[in-house]
């Protein structure tokens, strides 16, 4: 199942992949959100996978930055507040499974170093990826298994026209659906999968686990 603004887009997409299931709907609205629950609940209740993908990206330096607070806002809850929304109404879902489901939620590079050109994509990202590290947390203990995706920059166009550059697309889906395949609880691709990022994510993971049993705190 796919879920897209775009109603053109995911009529092609259809076309082109017989058999795929659509959802029209804007997730930076809560009752879109909540629409597109519902619609699995009731007509895809096997569901098993959930992929927290869509994302824009506002390429704008914050002195330069005079829109609209709506521009701003519509990033942010396209980026955090659509996760973890669809996150928090979806898991109930998937705890029902009985092989397991999985949680995957896709970050980026610039979550772990920010991006001055994209400053509030970066911030939403790095909160993105706390919230996943709690997430898996919270869920350690069932079926459901949560993964990071990390993405470097990768050429495909979510900045807007004119400005797509990166890793190739088809490289790192490939990449990308062999480590989620694999249920790998951080998966990146290039930079984000060196040994150097590597080592840098088991260093936090490490502080992370000797820092969560300082407050006991409810699990699933």
């Amino acid at each position: 199942m796919v879920t897209g603004r775009s109603v053109s887009r995911l009529d092609r997409l259809r076309v082109e992949l017989p058999g795929a299931v659509t959802f029209a709907g804007d997730l930076s609205r809560p009752s879109d959100r909540e629409e597109l629950a519902e619609s699995i609940a009731t007509d895809h209740p096997s569901l098993d996978v959930l992929i927290n993908n869509a994302g824009i990206q506002r390429r704008i330096g914050i002195a330069d930055d005079d829109s609209p607070w709506s521009e701003r806002q519509a990033e942010i809850d396209i980026l955090l507040g659509a996760p973890i929304h669809l996150t928090t109404l979806l898991t109930p879902l998937l705890l029902e499974r009985p092989d397991g489901a999985q949680i995957v939620n896709v970050t980026s590079g610039g979550a772990f170093i920010p991006q001055p050109f994209a400053p509030t994509y970066s911030a939403a990202k790095a909160a993105l990826h706390s919230y996943t590290m709690t997430l898996r947390h919270s869920l350690t203990s069932t079926s459901v298994c949560v993964t990071e995706l990390i993405p470097p920059a990768v050429a495909t166009g979510l900045a807007g026209p004119g400005l797509s550059h990166g890793a190739d697309v088809d490289s790192f889906v490939d990449a990308a659906f062999e480590g989620i395949t694999a249920r790998r609880e951080e998966v990146g691709f290039g930079p984000t999968a060196s040994e150097e990022f590597g080592q840098r994510l088991a260093d936090e993971r490490a502080r992370f686990d000797a820092a969560s049993t300082r407050f006991a705190v409810a699990t699933f």
